[in-house]
């Protein structure tokens, strides 16, 4: 008698959630008894389109939900009210939301209504402050209050939802995936040039920067007056920023650094140029999530302009610094990174911890074993990413 393939349906709709997610779709496509169900929800509309061709992934449900200066709350019912069509229609066995986007969080609550079982990629990541970063430190908590199974990437986010009370046969550590999609898009011999990349001097230091946390709006005028300066200094380094387009992070930006030598502002640009900026990068500067797992993987130094991040064990490890949204602190970190060899060095060689590339197939294959036998394998625990 055949076996019914098992029906994972995998659902993101942003830049950060689907790279993220299209190492885990590609590994579940591998394997023959899974039948592997892709839904988008287009929360990020362009940034998805461009990842999506990269990675050759097909949504077969797409909700198509983004409008103009959309807010948290039009986003969140929208993929409620979409989502319970689709879990109607296909009624996966289990659902895979990312992290802490929105998208996420609204899926997992629409599939908690359908009683479809969530898997939540990237659990456990904590901050001491349920608003630091806004919205995502609470998004992150309600879907793994919802979430059956948890995929943890390191150890200490383990630790976390077990002194959350989930049962330690649910948390399985697997490194974070987003380390497997960048290893595998660095090591393309295919990769774009960023745009603007032509006006950079590859003999001097490159920043890339990102800066776009709804957490920063409010201080985006004195993060890029920090750039300025920055730029200024007698190391002669280049700022290399692909500015969001938010209307609260792009005016300022260039106002402030339009029209100074040695920054070069583009668009945004799609993955893997991005990818392709950081590999041939000296430091990155930024706001962002990914980027503090993602850089190290290359030795590239991470200064994080935040107060806390959800990250710590890249402090720990050394390769990220947390340095704020003040300007003294910004400057001062980066000085040192442009000017101390031994300093750069200990960031660029420190043991990046949160994985080794595999950690799709270990979600993969735990999610076979657990739903076909109804065991609780957890061959994966104990020291992967120490």
């Amino acid at each position: 008698m055949s076996v019914q393939p098992l029906r994972v349906m995998a659902i993101f709709g942003t830049r950060p959630d689907t790279i993220k997610m299209a190492p885990v779709v590609a590994e579940l496509q591998r394997h023959p008894h899974v039948e592997c169900i892709v839904c988008v929800s287009a929360q990020h509309r362009e940034m998805l389109d461009d990842l999506l061709a990269l990675f050759a992934i097909r949504p077969d449900h797409d909700l198509d939900i983004m409008t103009e200066d959309q807010t948290l709350t039009e986003i969140t019912t929208r993929v409620l009210t979409g989502m319970e069509g689709v879990f109607a229609k296909v009624r996966p066995d289990v659902a895979l939301v990312h992290g802490d986007t929105t998208t996420s969080t609204a899926a997992a609550l629409a599939a908690f209504y359908q009683q479809v079982p969530v898997g939540h990629v990237e659990a456990g990541l904590r901050t001491s402050n349920p608003s630091l970063p806004y919205p995502e430190e609470m998004n992150r908590r309600i879907t793994g209050t919802i979430a059956s199974y948890h995929f943890a990437p390191t150890q200490l986010s383990r630790e976390h939802l077990l002194g959350e009370n989930v049962p330690k046969e649910n948390v399985i550590v697997t490194g974070n995936t987003v380390i497997d999609a960048f290893l595998l898009t660095a090591a393309r011999e295919d990769l774009p040039k960023p745009p603007g990349w032509d006006r950079i001097d590859v003999q001097r230091p490159i920043i890339v920067v990102t800066a776009h946390r709804r957490e920063n709006h409010a201080h985006m005028r004195e993060m890029c007056e920090a750039m300025l300066e920055i730029a200024r200094m007698p190391q002669r380094p280049q700022i290399f920023w692909p500015v969001h387009p938010s209307p609260r992070v792009r005016p300022i930006a260039y106002e402030v650094l339009g029209n100074e030598p040695g920054v070069v502002l583009v668009e945004p640009m799609d993955y893997a140029r991005m990818v392709a900026a950081v590999r041939d990068c000296s430091f990155v500067l930024t706001d962002s999530g990914g980027l503090q797992e993602e850089a190290p993987c290359l030795g590239k130094p991470v200064l994080v302009m935040r107060e806390e991040t959800e990250r710590p064990e890249g402090v720990l490890a050394g390769t990220l610094e947390l340095v704020g949204h003040g300007g003294e602190k910004i400057t001062g970190a980066a000085a040192r990174l442009l000017s101390d060899p031994d300093a750069y060095g200990r960031m660029s060689h420190a043991h990046n911890p949160y994985g080794d590339g595999h950690a799709s197939e270990r979600i993969a294959a735990w999610l076979l074993a657990r739903l076909r036998s109804g065991d609780y394998p957890a061959p994966f625990e104990g020291g992967l990413t120490e």
